[in-house]
């Protein structure tokens, strides 16, 4: 029974990596991943500069050295344009690499947002952002290691057996375009909320590893993704308060709901969270919901998460907790994430207090 289960658990990470269609990259920490969430985050920050790091290993109980890693790095900047409103602009690199095949996305991507204030004054204001992204990105497999079903002699595998399919290349290049709206609103030094929207891969660029015309049964459209996140920063005390998100995913056949909340813990002297002394630690605990094929949607995760915010520097790290059916090949295993964040302020902060990412 335990290999059945092992066996169970491979197949269903062959089909991940083999259905180039599937579902995007997604980090736990999407609060601590604003430009991998939506182009219209771009330099919505208190500070001026912001660099971005996050690392996510996913079934590495499992399948050791073949887990699936993504990484990702990003920088944005906030540029005033006038006397309220804000340009913010940003560069990204992020990679996937999942199972035996090696299966593997690169995407570098320039990020742009404008923000303009909509309501309010100086303290307290909303603001609407619209962004936008476009990069090049290159998918490879390694289809060496392939297993087929053509290649079983006897229950065992035979390499020298042909195998099922042939392939015209094992990687190539694509166009990626997306687009996203922001809307935030600063009621107080220490309360906040914001909701947004993105559409991703607008252009829905051919995934086939064989030649097509983008006509033909050998093109493979890039399903196109929604997402949509709010969430905010609400203080009931001066050492404490709440982080709540949620952001939904929409890609294809695939849907992803992740939801939770923070309790956030202000170790400084003031809970004004732009002072030089910023110091805060988190809480955190998430869940994640996701659709099963016909079965519905499922609870497929829960996730612990701490952050620690230490001047100009955050530090996250959250644990994914399986509880789906696949928990018995797992032990309950699922992924673990690190995020860091160094945020570079100049003098000049217009008095505007942005959502805390």
């Amino acid at each position: 029974m335990k290999l059945i289960k092992y066996l169970a658990i491979l197949v269903c990470t062959f089909l991940v990596v083999c259905t180039t269609t599937a579902q995007d990259i997604h980090f736990s920490q999407f609060y601590l991943s604003p430009l991998n969430l939506n182009p219209a985050m771009t330099g919505i920050m208190d500070c001026n500069h912001r660099l971005t790091v996050n690392y996510r290993s996913q079934w590495q109980s499992v399948l050791k050295s073949n887990a699936f890693n993504t990484y990702s790095v990003s920088y944005d900047m906030r540029v005033p344009v006038g006397r309220h409103d804000n340009f913010g602009w940003g560069l990204s690199l992020w990679g996937d690499r999942a199972g035996e095949l090696s299966f593997s996305t690169m995407e570098a991507r320039t990020h742009f947002a404008y923000s303009k204030r909509i309501a309010g004054g100086r303290k307290r204001a909303t603001y609407l952002t619209a962004g936008g992204e476009a990069g090049i990105a290159q998918r490879s497999i390694d289809f060496l290691n392939a297993r087929w079903g053509t290649q079983n002699d006897g229950g065992v595998f035979n390499p020298n057996l042909p195998t099922q399919e042939e392939f015209d290349y094992n990687n190539f290049l694509f166009a990626d375009v997306s687009g996203g709206l922001l809307l935030y609103s600063v009621l107080s030094e220490t309360t906040n909320f914001y909701v947004g929207g993105a559409f991703s891969h607008l252009n829905r660029a051919n995934q086939s590893f064989n030649d097509g015309d983008g006509e033909g049964e050998d093109f493979e459209a890039y399903y196109s993704k929604l997402t949509i996140h709010a969430g905010g920063e609400f203080m009931l005390t001066d050492r404490m308060g709440l982080v709540p998100g949620i952001v939904i995913f929409n890609q294809g056949p695939s849907f992803e709901l992740n939801m939770g909340s923070s309790l956030k813990f202000n170790l400084g002297g003031r809970s004004y969270r732009r002072d030089a002394n910023r110091q805060a630690f988190h809480l955190g605990m998430w869940t994640r919901l996701a659709n099963r094929l016909d079965n519905g949607i499922l609870m497929d995760a829960l996730i612990l998460s701490t952050r620690f915010d230490f001047n100009q520097f955050t530090l996250g790290f959250s644990y994914d907790v399986n509880v789906s059916s696949l928990q018995a090949a797992s032990n309950s295993n699922g992924a673990y994430e690190v995020s860091l964040v160094y945020r570079i302020c100049n003098e000049d902060r217009r008095g505007v207090i942005c959502p805390e990412f």
